[in-house]
């Protein structure tokens, strides 16, 4: 089932890049934020790449991390590809293609200092965002860190009336998605093994959800 989402016909440039407006829009807070928290060496995994923005600018913001983008859908590696060519920077590693919604494959990439999700928890089912989390627990090195951003509820209700907008016509193409409460997600962290932190403010009402992997 294809979604009908506000980035939905990205533009696309003439190398091959295709831009997503909503990536346009929070790279700079995502790039920020990550320049604080997110370990300063090592490996780090982008899951649900897209279009590759994200990962161009972060792996020029962050050079001493191995970047690592993935995406379950194959057609978007060309523009993973050509967003990394035009970042010129030499820590991106090929993209390759992963569907993180499914068991088993965290221990093959085990370990890695720093597991990205932005903007996908929202357009999954929650057995599937739970999978994601257990999934990237066991990728994640001791003292590692998830970082995960987007659109979350808080105690159940949406923050914004734009935000219950989009919500609900997420679940009216598909009941089992739409947005999951902060509370809940950070649960599924503390489950999976992870030390849940304070969430951070982001702008348009979103969050960055922080979780530590323990390290004993």
């Amino acid at each position: 089932m294809t979604l009908r989402l506000p980035d939905s016909g990205a533009a696309v440039m003439p190398d091959g890049r295709r831009v997503a407006p909503s990536a346009l829009r929070n790279a700079d807070a995502i790039r920020d934020l990550l320049k604080r928290v997110a370990p300063s060496q090592g490996r780090a995994l982008e899951l649900a790449s897209g279009t590759g923005q994200h990962v161009a600018a972060l792996a020029q913001a962050l050079p001493g991390l191995d970047w690592h983008p993935t995406d379950r859908d194959g057609a978007n590696m060309a523009s993973i590809s050509a967003w990394a060519a035009s970042a010129g920077a030499p820590n991106i590693r090929p993209p390759q293609v992963l569907d993180a919604g499914v068991p088993g494959w965290g221990a093959a990439w085990h370990p890695v200092g720093l597991v990205l999700v932005v903007n996908l928890l929202h357009l999954v089912s929650e057995g599937v965002a739970r999978t994601l989390i257990a999934e990237a627990a066991q990728a994640l090195a001791p003292g590692g860190m998830l970082a995960v951003y987007g659109p979350f509820l808080r105690g159940g209700v949406a923050t914004s009336d734009g935000d219950a907008a989009f919500d609900g016509s997420l679940r009216a193409q598909d009941p089992a998605i739409g947005y999951k409460d902060f509370a809940d997600v950070q649960g599924w962290m503390a489950q999976a093994g992870l030390d849940p932190r304070a969430p951070e403010a982001m702008p348009a009402n979103n969050l960055m959800l922080l979780a530590d992997r323990r390290k004993t």
